[in-house]
């Protein structure tokens, strides 16, 4: 499904769990370091993004427990399909997301991964988890501002 606002933004696949789940603070767009059959595989729309994160090491971002599903057309040359793959931000961004998240108790959590003139994306959101009540009074409110708009 292409975006509508014409910038050539193919979805590949999508945390909708994490909207639910999390406040977002801040999103940041990243690059994928990625192996020939991910990408084909990610083509198919054989991504899932439920129960991953990112995380920062030693000055790099990466993003754990993604899973891309093996191509079918790779034989012996596939991947791993829930391997660690790097994630390619500017230094300096990286080290402001470190000094947040060792700080405040943030964390580091992929909104969605999209291929944009030609090449792999991710967006990664800056958030803050939510408590059992804050979720449901978030449900309470969108189905009271549901009722009042019918």
């Amino acid at each position: 499904m292409k975006d509508p606002s014409g910038e050539g933004r193919k979805v590949v696949a999508e945390n909708r769990r994490a909207r639910h789940d999390y406040e977002i603070i801040a999103r940041y767009e990243a690059g994928m370091v990625l192996l020939g059959s991910e990408v084909k595989s990610m083509r198919n729309g054989g991504a899932q993004l439920v129960d991953s994160y990112a995380e920062v090491l030693h000055g790099e971002v990466f993003l754990v427990g993604a899973n891309i599903m093996q191509y079918s057309a790779a034989s012996y040359m596939n991947h791993e399909p829930r391997r660690r793959r790097k994630l390619l931000m500017h230094a300096a961004e990286i080290h402001r997301l470190d000094m947040k998240v060792r700080e405040k108790g943030l964390t580091l959590i992929p909104l969605c991964v999209y291929f944009r003139e030609g090449r792999a994306k991710i967006e990664i959101a800056l958030a803050k988890g939510r408590k059992a009540y804050d979720k449901r009074d978030r449900i309470l409110q969108r189905d009271l501002d549901r009722a009042a708009r019918e």
